[in-house]
């Protein structure tokens, strides 16, 4: 299954809902929890997983920088910037796994077809004169 993004995922959720995120997001506030507020819930982590990454990538590129000194007190920060990282990825990597899982499992659901007109009761068959049992001669 191939890595999607937080804005791919948005994406999908639009497609499925046929509205956009924002509108969808205050549709699910006046509903009962179902099946678009999971998928906003997660999308929401998957974001948050990413925003994370960034941000410990960036303060371990800080402490890595050429012209700073590594030193004792910077190992530590260095291990703790790395782990932090790899858990980041992971959670990444799962809110995105299950979130494609489920919306690759949806189908946006066709518009309903109008229903054929109801035809009318057939006319009823002309009385036909009642005969009588006597034979004309």
């Amino acid at each position: 299954m191939p890595h999607l993004t937080s804005t791919e995922i948005a994406g999908r959720i639009e497609d499925l809902y046929g509205a956009p995120l924002a509108d969808l997001e205050v549709h699910a506030q006046d509903q009962p929890p179902g099946m678009l507020s999971a998928l906003l819930g997660m999308h929401d982590d998957l974001a948050l997983a990413e925003r994370s990454i960034d941000f410990h990538r960036d303060h371990l590129a800080r402490l890595i920088h050429p012209e700073r000194q590594i030193g004792r007190h910077e190992v530590s920060h260095l291990l703790d910037g790395s782990r932090r990282l790899a858990e980041a990825v992971a959670v990444r990597d799962v809110q995105a796994k299950s979130v494609a899982a489920v919306l690759q499992s949806l189908a946006r659901a066709p518009a309903p077809a109008p229903s054929p007109p109801t035809p009318s009761p057939p006319l009823p068959a002309p009385a036909l004169p009642a005969q009588s049992a006597a034979h004309s001669r």
